[in-house]
């Protein structure tokens, strides 16, 4: 058919089609039931000794990197790193915050040392107190994590100039460049941190295995602090920079005429820190938006942050579509070459700070989705900005970066673990994924990412196709489905099927996933010389004994785990507990049939192995345990910390809790009044705490709509913390104490929950006053505020209540065990 049209009709013509295709495609989409991919080729060039990273300490353990991972006496590992600033958080709490960071499956704690704040004053260093950098690199070492020490000089971390101290800004030379006068500054500065680390660095046996020179060079910067309002911000860059020089992190297109000499840089700095004995087995430096690293000495790691408060809206994301990120990483075009180097995601937005002009809300979900996208999509090492919050301490000035409009003092970040160590629901998904690494790591990091066909095509606002990926050797691999988005709703997805064709076989997973959720399932996976064909349900540990291994997996939410095992002559697989086991010509099927846990038994050739089943509920629950017999797991719902043969609970607003074990008879309570063990058929242990209920007493003084002022109460034996509560409307919470400013709160419509075990005892009038500024119509943070966070202005145009205040205490009980 000829069609002929003028110009103008055939615009619309071609607009119509156009519409019509979209149609077309999106119904495709709708009906899409099977998905195929094809693993068969997947092949990875592991190149060594091309970079000169790595080390060995005094027992000869070694640490190496490649182009694609980082090996633990040859063994691939996938670090978890999780950012937690000692100087913001009271040095009397470091030790427990360390251990809640180990409990959440956290390997390394990345920390800043920020310049301001240990030399305010020039020449004159404050190492003491909540800037006791030592103490805390101890503590560190103390409970067996380890640390990479980011030494600027300049940081960023919302701090006042970024971390460079106010008296540098009137001498006569150029932050953050070549300059003899600002290398001796800083010379001077890596001299003292060096002290302060002294024996404590991976090669003398001590915790410290990666140095993070500068930050974001050639790429980002900070406002100085002495500024105006409505003044231009005045950056912390050398002046051939500010060309460059971004706000936040963001991907760089602008053509960069002095990367060579940022290049230099880097790698002067390094020199500097080498010279003052800061020698680590790895460096790496911030690596996005065309940021400069250290060529071939230096690992450099991307950044995610989906909720960011620099750009000018909230908008659909990038961060949780698969992609490979050794080929294409996030927030490029960058100065590397991306295939020397491995993946090492170290800067997820696991939270983001609130400016006065911007408050988005951070759902869990979205922390481990980012997180199952990344590991999808190559990532070899992960690491969270921030990971625990805390409270930015006060000098000359306040610390915090003011010019950017961040609060006085809240560093809260709605972190996993929050400003006074609160564990959040993030804090629980995450662990799930830092638990399967620990013990599949070194399965997980050699196999490469395949995507489907036509991944690249898939745009973040195609709601209905299925988003997955592969990571496998061609045999054998894992299946990474996410099903959540920022600012968006994905469809639920039911009654799909992806089939993957590897070097031997097709596997047809059937695919049930509920929007915002997302998961990890396993194919072809050795269980202890049982080839698992695949399963529909998640691997979350491996414990028991090297003899007798237990493999615990959980179902997702809105899924029927199934398990298909391939059969051999002498194979025998037992139902211990709620399973329906099947046999047909060439495999054995496992189906639980369980509203908690069920359990099955594998053996062969003499081996024996059991498989716990769990919900996704219960695995939220759970903790790893070490004994001097075997690793074992817990569940509770309260936070339990372990220190050699103690386990610490802590429970919120609970007297009574109850936890369990697995495997059986690994935990053996020493006599205690408090708890009882539950005899049933589980193949658990349960015991049930019960302790004295305590009800701390809420004195308040109720003296304005604005102002109100609460008594400190007793921190009573038996508790950890006791919690204030205030569930307000208003633009920002003040706290104040013995008429100091020691607490804010950007209002976002969550109550504002403060731990107030620091300030109890330490306070003349024993009462913190609170005062709130009032909402106003016109405030343009209101777009971010979720639905049910937004007030209602009738006549006023500025609203401001003090609803409820309430304490809710945290039980603490120790357990001892044989």
């Amino acid at each position: 058919m000829n069609i002929k049209t003028s110009p103008r009709t055939g615009i619309f013509f071609r607009i119509a089609v156009f519409l019509l295709l979209g149609v077309v495609q999106l119904s495709a989409f709708a009906q899409q039931k099977s998905y195929t991919i094809d693993v068969s080729k997947s092949t990875k060039e592991i190149k060594e000794g091309q970079l000169q990273l790595g080390g060995a300490d005094p027992k000869g353990n070694k640490i190496a990197v490649n182009n694609y991972y980082i090996s633990y006496n040859n063994k691939a590992i996938i670090p978890v790193t999780g950012e937690f600033h000692f100087s913001r958080y009271d040095e009397k709490y470091w030790d427990e915050s360390i251990k809640k960071m180990k409990a959440g499956g956290i390997s390394m704690v990345a920390t800043y040392v920020f310049w301001i704040m240990h030399e305010e004053k020039e020449g004159v260093f404050n190492w003491t107190g909540n800037r006791n950098l030592r103490k805390f690199l101890q503590l560190c070492a103390d409970n067996e994590m380890q640390v990479v020490i980011r030494i600027g000089p300049f940081c960023h971390g919302e701090i006042r100039n970024g971390g460079i101290p106010d008296w540098l800004l009137s001498k006569p030379f150029a932050v953050r460049s070549n300059d003899a006068g600002y290398l001796a500054a800083v010379d001077k500065l890596y001299a003292e941190i060096g002290k302060q680390m002294k024996g404590l660095f991976f090669k003398d046996g001590g915790p410290v295995i990666a140095t993070q020179i500068e930050n974001e060079y050639q790429h980002s910067a900070a406002p100085w602090g002495m500024t105006y309002p409505g003044a231009p911000y005045d950056w912390t860059a050398s002046a051939r920079d500010k060309a460059v020089t971004h706000e936040g992190v963001a991907v760089s297109e602008v053509k960069n005429p002095y990367a060579e000499l940022g290049r230099d840089h880097m790698k002067v700095l390094k020199s500097l820190a080498t010279k003052n004995g800061m020698i680590t087995p790895l460096y790496t430096a911030t690596g996005w938006g065309n940021a400069a690293i250290i060529d071939k000495e230096s690992i450099p790691v991307t950044a995610a942050y989906a909720y960011p408060t620099w750009t000018e809206k909230a908008d659909i994301s990038p961060f949780y579509q698969f992609k490979d990120m050794t080929k294409n990483p996030d927030y490029a075009p960058i100065s590397y070459d991306s295939q020397q180097y491995p993946a090492f995601a170290a800067e997820l937005g696991s939270g983001i700070m609130s400016t006065y002009v911007r408050r988005p809300t951070v759902p869990a979900e979205s922390m481990d989705a980012l997180i199952n996208r990344c590991l999808g999509s190559a990532a070899n090492g992960l690491g969270y900005y921030m990971y625990h919050g805390g409270s930015t301490p006060k000098g000359d000035f306040f610390f915090s970066d003011e010019a950017y409009g961040y609060p006085k003092i809240s560093y809260d970040f709605q972190a996993p673990i929050g400003e006074y160590g609160q564990v959040r629901p993030a804090f629980h998904r995450l662990k799930l994924i830092h638990f399967f690494l620990k013990d599949f790591g070194d399965v997980l990091a050699p196999m490469v990412v395949t995507l489907p066909q036509g991944n690249e095509k898939i745009k973040p606002e195609n709601l209905e196709t299925l988003r997955y990926s592969v990571r496998s050797n061609g045999k054998s691999g894992f299946l990474f489905v996410n099903n959540f988005q920022d600012d968006a709703k994905l469809t639920d997805k039911q009654d799909l099927n992806v089939n993957i064709k590897t070097k031997t076989e097709t596997i047809s997973f059937p695919i049930a996933i509920k929007s915002g959720e997302n998961a990890i399932y396993p194919f072809n996976l050795d269980i202890n010389g049982i080839n698992l064909k695949y399963a529909t349900a998640q691997l979350l540990t491996k414990v028991g004994t090297l003899e007798r291994p237990r493999y615990v997996f959980f179902s997702n939410d809105g899924e029927k785990p199934v398990f298909v095992f391939s059969k051999s002559a002498d194979l025998k697989i037992n139902n211990l507990s709620a399973c329906t086991i099947t046999q047909s010509g060439n495999e054995w099927r496992v189906i639980p049939n369980f509203q908690a846990s069920a359990e099955f038994s594998l053996e062969q050739n003499g081996k024996k192995t059991r498989v716990l089943v769990i919900t996704k509920e219960t695995a939220l629950k759970s903790y790893l345990l070490t004994t001097d017999k075997q690793e074992a797991i817990a569940f509770s719902d309260a936070l339990i910390l372990q220190d050699k043969e103690e386990l610490k609970f802590l429970s919120l607003g609970k007297s009574d809790f109850g936890f369990s074990t697995y495997p059986k008879a690994t935990i053996i309570p020493l006599a205690d009044s408090r708890f009882t063990q539950i005899k049933d058929s589980s193949p658990l242990d349960n015991y049930r705490i019960n302790l004295p209920v305590i009800k701390p007493e809420l004195a308040q003084n109720v003296t304005g709509e604005d102002k109100v002022q609460v008594k400190l109460p007793t921190l009573d034996k038996g508790l950890n913390d006791v919690f204030l509560n205030i569930d307000y409307l208003g633009d920002v919470g003040l706290a104040y104490l013995d008429n100091n400013l020691v607490a804010d709160d950007f209002y976002k419509g969550l109550p504002w929950n403060i731990g107030l075990k620091q300030f109890i005892g330490n306070s003349k009038q024993n009462e913190l006053q609170f005062y709130f500024r009032p909402i106003y119509k016109s405030a343009t943070y209101l777009v971010d505020l979720l639905p049910s966070a937004k007030p209602t202005f009738a006549k006023d145009a500025k609203l401001v209540d003090i609803k409820r205040v309430s304490l809710v205490p945290e039980y603490t009980y120790t357990l001892k065990f044989k």
